[in-house]
């Protein structure tokens, strides 16, 4: 029987991102990539991101995180995701503040006076191999990518930034003028990305705010991508566009992300319950998992 077999979950969102968190600390087990399929179907529990708790691997952390997309693949990190799973750890442990680790690394979370959860995303990375690239870019605050007719390209001179995933960043007047859903899945597989992207189209509205939307790697279009507000906000401040502080305006609500002076990257914003739930074992046969 697989991991999630009449396993308990529960079902979460940040900022409209849909999140299933299961706590798999005291029995363990590893999911397979279909099983997190299986569990992402009408049939079980759609979601954007699964995150699956394991035993601290770390001394002083409270948890070892695996995320997972719902096409079965595995992400380095999900801000929103992170949000929602600090959120259930400090109900049960009563602490304000904890430690995780991903395989992007350890991230602290805390909570702060007006319920918020922020989340420290760790320091972003832009050298061409680490985002990584399938070829140098010296600057990578704008790659020789585009979408459409050379002359007149549809989406152009993206900014690429690893924030704990790859991400690259197209600047446009109007998120919402193009068809991300027949976009995305072109950029995202571009070969110019070995290991995939998310790709966000986003507004600079003014030094302070920016408006955006992202098509998420192996997840697609959603309404909320946490570690793409990272990204985006990083990128702009590095263009000198705005401030390191900026308000993020997302389909599914808004967030705060701080660029620090130490480059660490703030995440602050909301988590939302939705409900308790137990996967049916049948949902796992069908999906050829033992």
């Amino acid at each position: 029987m697989g991991a999630l077999a009449n396993h308990a979950f529960v079902k979460m969102n940040g900022i409209g991102n849909e999140i299933v968190v299961v706590d798999l600390r005291p029995a363990g087990g590893k999911i397979e990539a279909d099983e997190a399929r299986a569990a992402a179907s009408p049939q079980g529990a759609p979601y954007d991101q699964l995150m699956a708790l394991y035993p601290p691997r770390t001394p002083g952390t409270d948890a070892f995180v695996r995320i997972y997309n719902n096409d079965g693949s595995q992400a380095g990190a999900c801000g929103n995701g992170m949000r929602c799973v600090a959120d259930i750890v400090s109900q049960q442990s009563g602490k304000s503040a904890l430690t995780f680790e991903t395989d992007a690394g350890i991230l602290n979370c805390w909570k702060g006076d007006d319920g918020l959860f922020t989340v420290d995303m760790g320091k972003p990375r832009f050298a061409w191999n680490e985002i990584p690239l399938a070829e140098e870019f010296r600057d990578t605050r704008a790659i020789e990518l585009q979408i459409g007719p050379i002359d007149k390209p549809i989406l152009h001179s993206p900014a690429v930034v690893n924030m704990g995933n790859p991400h690259a960043i197209f600047w446009v007047d109007d998120p919402y003028a193009y068809d991300l859903e027949r976009f995305g899945p072109l950029l995202e597989n571009h070969p110019i990305f070995p290991d995939r992207a998310n790709i966000t189209l986003a507004h600079i509205v003014s030094r302070e705010h920016i408006v955006m939307r992202t098509w998420e790697r192996g997840a697609g279009l959603t309404k909320a991508c946490g570690s793409a507000a990272c990204a985006t906000a990083v990128a702009a401040a590095r263009l000198k566009r705005t401030e390191r502080k900026v308000r993020m305006t997302l389909p599914g609500g808004e967030l705060t992300i701080e660029w620090r002076a130490d480059d660490h990257v703030l995440m602050t914003g909301p988590v939302a319950f939705e409900f308790n739930g137990t996967f049916d074992p049948k949902l796992f046969e069908k999906a050829g998992t033992p």
